[in-house]
C-alpha cells in the first residue's frame, strides 16, 4: 500500500512537471530590423516604428500569440507633404489613433513552414478580423515571421472612395523576433 501511495505521487508530480513544462511558450520581443510596407498602384510607402511580442510555440499553437502597434506618425511614402496628409483626420487621424494595432485570436498550421495567424486588425478606433498569412523560420533564439495579405482601407474609414487612391493596400512584412 506504502508503495501504491509513493508511487502515485510520484506519477502526480511527474505529469504535474509536464502539465508546466507544455504550457511555457517561448516569447519573443520584434527586432528593430523588421518591415512592414504597403503597396498598391499608388500610393506605396513603409510605417519605420513597430513594436510587439510573439508567443509562439509550434507545438502548442492553441496558446501562441501576436501583439504588434505600429506607429502611423512614422509613416514613409517618399514624399514629405504625402507623409503629412497620411496623418491627417481623413486619413490615419494620428493625433487621436497613433496605433495601428494586431492582437491574434488564434494561429493555424498549415503545410511546411506556413502558417495562418487569425486576429484582430485595429485601425483608427475600427476592428476587423483578419487572416495574415506567414512562413516561420527559426535560427537558434531568433524566429522570422514573413508574408503579405491585403487591407480595404475603405472598411477602416482611411481616406474616402476615389479612383485616384485604390482601396486595397497590399502590406507586406518581414517580421524578425529575438527570445530575452
Amino acid at each position: 500500500m506504502k508503495t501504491l501511495k509513493i508511487s502515485l505521487i510520484s506519477f502526480s508530480a511527474i505529469f504535474l512537471f509536464g502539465a508546466f513544462t507544455y504550457l511555457i511558450l517561448d516569447h519573443y520581443e520584434v527586432s528593430k530590423d523588421f518591415s512592414i510596407e504597403f503597396k498598391s498602384k499608388d500610393p506605396s510607402g513603409s510605417f519605420k516604428t513597430m513594436e510587439g511580442q510573439i508567443e509562439f510555440d509550434e507545438k502548442d499553437l492553441a496558446n501562441s500569440s501576436f501583439d504588434f502597434k505600429i506607429d502611423v506618425r512614422t509613416i514613409s511614402t517618399g514624399n514629405g507633404m504625402m507623409n503629412k496628409k497620411a496623418q491627417t483626420a481623413e486619413w490615419f487621424d494620428a493625433v487621436k489613433y497613433p496605433y495601428a494595432k494586431f492582437k491574434s485570436t488564434k494561429v493555424e498550421k498549415k503545410e511546411g513552414s506556413a502558417y495562418n495567424i487569425i486576429g484582430n486588425l485595429t485601425i483608427k478606433g475600427i476592428t476587423k478580423t483578419v487572416t495574415v498569412p506567414a512562413t516561420y523560420a527559426k535560427s537558434g533564439n531568433k524566429i522570422t515571421f514573413k508574408g503579405a495579405f491585403n487591407v480595404n482601407r475603405i472598411d477602416f474609414k482611411v481616406g474616402k472612395k476615389s479612383t485616384a487612391v485604390p482601396d486595397i493596400m497590399k502590406v507586406n512584412f518581414d517580421i524578425p523576433a529575438q527570445s530575452n
